[in-house]
């Protein structure tokens, strides 16, 4: 199967956002090198950002699974910590929830 995309502009996002049980948190500029540290209840988790990527750093969750998932920088790109009901998401700054955003995304022709 061949898949074609067409994208246009640029695909790496400008924040992370990050919720919790499906609130957010908190968005946190790429660019800026920093450490963001969510303890809510029980849990602790800490999300680093730096070189323009955001990558789950700890988690006192059981399995950590999210610490395994690597760096992200791209738009769409997640971080998923299940266990703690927290999601790290590259958004682009304008447009967090712009139907254009999404729709670069989907593509153009399919072919098998």
């Amino acid at each position: 199967m061949l898949l074609v995309m067409h994208v246009t502009g640029e695909t790496k996002g400008d924040q992370v956002q990050i919720t919790v049980n499906g609130e957010i948190y908190g968005t946190y500029p790429l660019e800026k090198d920093q450490t963001i540290e969510v303890t809510e209840g029980e849990f602790h988790n800490v999300i680093r950002i730096e070189d323009g990527q955001a990558y789950m750093e700890e988690a006192d969750c059981p399995d950590g699974y999210c610490k395994e998932q690597g760096r992200i920088s791209g738009q769409k790109q997640t971080i998923v910590c299940l266990p703690h009901k927290l999601v790290v998401e590259v958004i682009r700054q304008n447009d967090t929830d712009s139907k254009a955003a999404d729709d670069e995304l989907v593509p153009d022709t399919i072919a098998k």
